[in-house]
């Protein structure tokens, strides 16, 4: 058995939980405690990091104490604290891994310092026991990346945004048709009434060789459509945010296609591929539509975990941290690990320029 405590403090949401391994390999989810903080930002349109690292000052420690007592596991029966260092929000990683240094200090426990990105990349393994190796679609307000995940520490990231991240997209475009925060979830409730071949909105990098995305240009498209028809009635808002969810549909279907056809190319023994897409977009219910037809096409399995492991979360935190103490790969000593604001789960793949480079978890 090995139990694993996870603290998650990345960006806006204050997350512990603890992970159990049994001797026969089945994962356990014991607690799952997630503190979110869209009330506090909402006013803002978007994430004030000021306020968040605040916020998981005076939460961090009744979370992590709420996660304990629902696992029913004394922290003296832990073997091991992982805690989010990067990327992310340099002020709420660090509450959250020196929080986390503290504990491991006092109660003599293993540190395992966790790649955010990472705690994405194996959630699939968690939720669905996926076998490697697998193709991870991330979208989220931080991140939109295909990755093939090969194996524990062993990611290969195959294209990600030179802009904007899809998420930010979803968020900016709420925030100019005057929808509250967050964006995603009250554009697709306004697309739900709206006629989506109302504006022809461009497919950013449809068709292109450069497996990339591309969304800047699409919110200028937006902007620029809701201005010459300014004052928007609610008919009006409902018919961009189709439009708009339209067109990014159809750009992740063009540019997920191109990727599935390179993990065939790459793996061509793997007999059950599958594309994992986590992240807070994979909610979206046209966007998961199009990918599960596409996986369906192309003869992929379609994995997606629970939203509340989709989103930021500290059971994934705290199952990347098992899945590298039973390999052997812990990484760094923790203790001496500083925060990353910055941290590419590819540490190879060279470094789009690009303002999706300077997000909040670029």
């Amino acid at each position: 058995m090995i139990r694993v405590l996870g603290i998650e403090t990345s960006c806006d949401e204050t997350a512990a939980s603890v992970v159990a391994l049994d001797g026969g390999g089945a994962p356990k989810i014991l607690s799952d405690i997630v503190l979110s903080q869209i009330e506090e930002h909402a006013a803002f349109g978007g994430v004030v990091p000021e306020i968040a690292a605040r916020a998981h000052v005076e939460a961090l420690d009744g979370i992590i104490e709420a996660a304990l007592a629902d696992s029913s596991v004394d922290l003296a029966d832990i073997d091991a604290i992982a805690a989010t260092a990067g990327p992310g929000l340099v002020g709420g990683l660090i509450v959250g891994l020196m929080t986390a240094k503290a504990i491991a200090a006092a109660a003599n426990k293993p540190l395992i310092a966790i790649n955010h990105l990472e705690g994405h990349a194996l959630t699939a393994r968690l939720t669905d026991g996926l076998d490697f190796p697998y193709l991870l679609l991330l979208v989220s307000g931080g991140h939109t990346q295909i990755v093939a995940v090969r194996d524990v520490g062993d990611y290969q990231r195959w294209a990600t945004t030179i802009d904007d991240a899809l998420g930010e997209a979803f968020d900016k475009t709420a925030k100019m048709l005057g929808l509250p925060y967050p964006g995603g979830p009250n554009v697709e409730k306004a697309a739900a009434t709206g006629d989506v071949a109302r504006f022809a909105f461009p497919r950013p990098m449809k068709g292109s060789a450069q497996p990339d995305f591309s969304f800047s240009g699409l919110k200028t498209a937006v902007r620029q459509a809701a201005t010459a028809i300014a004052p928007l009635s609610d008919q009006d808002v409902a018919d961009i945010c189709a439009s708009f969810q339209a067109a990014v549909a159809d750009a992740l279907d063009d540019r997920v296609s191109r990727a599935l056809n390179r993990f065939r190319q790459e793996f061509p023994g793997e007999m059950e591929p599958a594309l994992v897409v986590a992240g807070g977009v994979a909610a979206n219910r046209t966007i998961k539509a199009t990918l599960e037809a596409l996986c369906e096409k192309a003869g992929f399995a379609f994995v997606a975990p629970p939203l509340k492991l989709c989103t930021d979360n500290a059971a994934m935190i705290a199952w990347a941290g098992i899945e590298r103490l039973r390999v052997g790969i812990a990484g760094e000593n923790a203790a001496d690990f500083v925060p990353r604001s910055r941290w590419p789960l590819d540490s190879i793949s060279a470094p789009m320029v690009g303002s999706g480079r300077r997000g909040a978890k670029a």
